[in-house]
């Protein structure tokens, strides 16, 4: 009409200048109110909810509005209000791929480019149903902060480095980021069928990609080593596998068959702390690996290094190789957090017998490269019945316990047997790096030799060096880069400054968990509204209101910890927590350490290093969409849940409201049963528990 108009208006002579300009804004104006009216509706979100707003439950990562102000209060009262005005949520279910489950390849569309025409093809087919959710799950976490309110992770980074960490990333991965300005669709293909298949290698039920060689099931690479192609198979169950037993009887009796292994059979015939009983794997309290029980050793640990107090000064230990876990039971039994390093060349795999038990273990190995863990977190390494020559390769193992112990802290040795070559090397070597010998002296009820050394608290003890070899590290050595990096033959200086961490010893457990360093600076804030938000939302949805029964939980996993919160919210239930810090975040796992807790690095492009059947509970706050730029095939990152996860295990799942309704497809496929779907403003949390279903 507007157009009409402007036709019929004579010609009087040349418009001026001013005339041409109106008439542009005009014609523009109406384009836009005809382009509005006419265009069709967002159907981008498939999970919908008629609530007003979203009760801080589901996370938002950006926000412009800073914590605190009276702006964001007001927003929240408001918001808290609406709440509780509405509580009705309609769910969104895509049409269900009809998969027996019995095919031979999962199709995954890899051109993104159709991805998006696909998506716009399939947006209107799917339907949607009503779903009422009781008053306890209405009441998801009212009172919590979102990171509309935290933006916890965009502003902090204690990895000034950043992305300059590849994460050890294949080329193709490498290739595939570094094609920044190409536009990238949905994270998972809508169009993509799932028709899952079993693995097929020799190592069956106990396949752990990364590590097992494929072709032969009794050979294990001697450093983490990925397959070129993704692992998309799905490793079979033990046959007459059954959940575990609740904790605490878990601790001291597991069901054999969902252990069993070729060699653990033989194993348990010839060591008396552990027996086959029928049905069971049992583990007599009165029977250790070690001689006279653990905790006659760790009492005689602490009779000759009287400064050592597990449970106070001393909370967050890491255990190198794996005999059995009696270790890591008598320290739970004194507060402390005891996580196995089980060596890759373990060919009973005792570290999956450990954390069957309901005790912390990875899968790692002492090579060429870095363990996956922050400089200067453990305050105590132990190495039971050790048969390790740290001196060889010019003390280069040791010098890595050296950069991942806490300065001051402990590194206990015990062995039953000793030479005197050995002996002189590990002298000369700790004279180079200045380790002080606090005990060498034998334990007369079990006859190991017990040997108790200490890393420096100052640098003040290095001027009386003898020798320059192994030289001080260079100032730009990043020492908490530890994702496929190599060690380095240097010695890392400690810190001085009150302003660095490690300048320091922490606080005693447990006021350590809540007790905020002054080297975190304004971070300080951050850590109490992140464990305020975590706090309420364990206690107000994740304990009473999603049905989960936490006596069957013991093991859990943080895909995606940010400064511990999760964990620390769960720190009076029954349970330990794997913090995992991606490599491709900021580097918050040193202050998830130094709350007593602990963690690994990882990448979740790539398999995790553990066993199958690892943990009862996964949790994934936001994890999916951090990853779109980042993994080429994002599916794997579902099939490795499903390898880590029990049968009868749970998922908490929180993200972007369209790789939730995405995920809750796949997880159907992989017969998942899906216990609740929630979504509003663009976010959503689908919870879902894994069953016995194999293809």
């Amino acid at each position: 009409m507007a157009v009409a108009k402007l036709k019929q208006i004579p010609r009087k002579g040349p418009l001026g200048f001013a005339a041409k300009v109106g008439i542009a804004i005009v014609l523009g104006l109406s384009f836009a109110v005809v382009w509005s009216t006419l265009s069709p509706t967002s159907t981008e979100e498939e999970v919908t909810t008629n609530r007003n707003s979203f009760e801080g439950e589901i996370l938002e990562p950006e926000s412009k509005i800073p914590p605190g102000s009276k702006e964001r209060n007001k927003e929240k009262d408001a918001s808290l209000e609406r709440i509780k005005s509405n509580t009705t949520v309609a769910v969104s279910k895509p049409e269900e791929e009809k998969l027996k489950g019995n095919g031979t390849e999962v199709k995954v569309n890899e051109e993104r480019e159709e991805e998006d025409k696909k998506e716009e093809e399939g947006d209107g087919e799917n339907k949607e149903e009503q779903a009422e959710i009781k008053e306890g799950d209405a009441q998801i976490l009212e009172e919590t902060k979102d990171e509309n309110e935290n933006p916890i992770e965009e502003d902090v980074n204690t990895n000034p480095q950043g992305d300059e960490d590849d994460g050890g990333e294949t080329d193709n991965n490498r290739k595939s980021q570094n094609k920044k300005n190409k536009k990238i669709g949905p994270l998972f293909d809508p169009s993509a069928q799932y028709h899952w298949k079993q693995c097929g290698m020799k190592s069956g039920h106990n396949y752990i990609p990364c590590w097992d060689f494929e072709s032969d099931a009794h050979q294990r690479h001697h450093e983490r080593s990925c397959p070129h192609t993704p692992v998309m198979c799905l490793v079979s169950l033990p046959k007459g596998y059954r959940e575990p037993l609740p904790w605490p009887e878990r601790e001291s009796k597991i069901w054999y068959g969902n252990v069993v292994h070729p060699k653990l059979s033989s194993f348990a015939k010839s060591h008396s702390w552990l027996k086959i009983s029928g049905d069971h794997l049992e583990f007599p309290k009165e029977q250790s690996e070690f001689k006279g029980g653990a905790n006659q050793y760790l009492d005689f640990i602490e009779e000759v290094v009287p400064d050592l107090e597990w449970g106070k000064n001393i909370r967050v230990v890491l255990d190198i190789g794996c005999i059995g876990a009696s270790f890591s039971a008598s320290l739970l039994e004194k507060s402390v957090l005891v996580v196995t390093l089980a060596l890759a060349n373990d060919q009973t795999d005792l570290a999956q017998v450990a954390l069957e038990r309901g005790m912390p273990a990875i899968l790692g190995s002492l090579g060429s490269r870095r363990l996956p863990f922050p400089s200067g977190v453990f305050d105590v390494i132990h190495c039971g019945d050790c048969n390790i020559a740290w001196h060889h390769d010019g003390g280069k193992l040791l010098l890595e316990m050296n950069r991942i112990l806490r300065p001051g802290g402990y590194f206990i040795s015990s062995t039953t047997h000793g030479d005197v070559e050995t002996e002189q090397g590990m002298r000369k070597l700790l004279a180079s790096i200045s380790w002080l010998i606090l005990a060498h002296k034998t334990n007369d009820e079990n006859e190991m030799g017990v040997r108790v050394y200490q890393r420096p608290a100052s640098n003040d003890i290095f001027t009386l060096r003898r020798s320059k070899n192994p030289p001080f590290c260079k100032e730009d050595e990043k020492p908490d880069i530890a994702w496929y990096t190599p060690i380095n033959t240097c010695l890392h200086r400690v810190p001085a400054a009150i302003e660095e961490r490690g300048s320091d010893w922490p606080a005693e457990w447990p006021n350590r968990l809540f007790t905020y360093p002054d080297w975190l600076g304004d971070l300080q804030g951050r850590l109490h509204a992140d464990q305020d938000h975590w706090k309420a939302v364990v206690e107000k949805s994740y304990l009473n209101g999603l049905g989960i029964d936490w006596s069957t939980i013991r093991n859990v996993m943080d895909m995606k910890a940010v400064y511990g919160g999760f964990a620390a919210a769960l720190a009076s239930q029954k349970v330990w927590v794997m913090n995992v810090v991606t490599v491709h975040t900021p580097n918050t796992l040193p202050i998830i350490f130094e709350r007593g807790l602990f963690g690994v690095y990882h990448d979740w492009c790539e398999p995790f290093s553990t066993y199958p059947r690892s943990y009862d509970l996964l949790h994934a706050d936001h994890l999916f969409s951090r990853l779109k730029n980042r993994c080429k095939h994002p599916i794997v990152i579902v099939v490795e849940m499903d390898r880590i996860l029990r049968p009868g295990g749970w998922a908490i799942i929180r993200d972007k409201v369209e790789i939730v309704n995405a995920l809750e497809s796949i997880l159907k496929s992989l017969n998942w049963e899906i216990r609740m779907t929630y979504g509003k403003d663009k976010e959503g949390i689908i919870v879902a528990q894994k069953t016995t279903w194999r293809p």
